[in-house]
């Protein structure tokens, strides 16, 4: 098994938030929000919650899938919301979509705040990743959906070249050495199945969701 390699929490300079939000994470956008919403089904007008939204494109393609969708992305890198705020006016989406910078490990808001809350590809930033998920499902309303994706880490080295190859092999190679860490810090499924235990949460809700994502989806019981 290969060790996990921690990357740095947060992209906080102009050039790192510029570099991310070239690469094409388009498809990969695109279905988290179909398969979002297949779970949740159509948004209520509640807010939603979008936990390191960085250039906000997940909230975009969000809002314009579905016209009731509300969205407060949170990031903890003022470079990434900055870049974030500029997609969002682009858009046209600035009515429905609020960038703030917040720490998902505290979040300042009420239990059962949102309607749901999202998150892709943020868990494998943080070296302890249970207060935040613990946070993101404190903030889901009765009814409401968690939904939170990320990277899942390789067995070994020839896997993890191989996915290199194939999801950046395209990329720029600072955008490949970047994929490459960030497969190195990930979690492995049962690493993130022993978090979901220990937070009272079955593991059985959280699936290999394609050759290098898990995902964690939960419905909070209620209306």
């Amino acid at each position: 098994m290969i060790p996990r390699t921690l990357e740095p929490e947060a992209m906080d300079t102009p050039e790192e938030a510029r570099d991310y939000d070239a690469m094409d994470h388009a498809t990969v956008n695109a279905r988290f929000v179909a398969e979002f919403l297949d779970v949740h089904g159509p948004c209520r007008g509640g807010e939603l919650l979008d936990v390191g939204t960085g250039p906000a494109r997940i909230p975009i393609v969000l809002c314009r899938a579905d016209r009731s969708a509300r969205v407060l992305g949170i990031d903890l890198a003022e470079a990434m919301l900055e870049r974030a705020r500029s997609n969002v006016a682009e858009a046209g989406l600035s009515d429905r979509i609020r960038c703030v910078r917040a720490d998902a490990r505290d979040l300042l808001y009420p239990d059962g705040h949102f309607e749901a809350v999202l998150s892709n590809t943020v868990i494998h930033h943080l070296a302890d990743p249970a207060p935040a998920l613990a946070e993101m499902a404190r903030a889901v309303a009765p009814g409401g959906t968690l939904f939170v994706r990320d990277l899942a880490r390789p067995d070994d080295l020839e896997m993890l070249a191989r996915l290199v190859t194939t999801y950046a092999g395209d990329e720029a190679p600072a955008a490949r050495a970047l994929f490459e860490a960030s497969l190195h810090a990930a979690l492995t499924l049962r690493e993130v199945r022993d978090i979901v235990r220990t937070l009272g949460r079955s593991d059985a809700d959280v699936f290999m969701t394609s050759d290098r994502h898990w995902t964690w989806s939960w419905r909070r019981p209620g209306p």
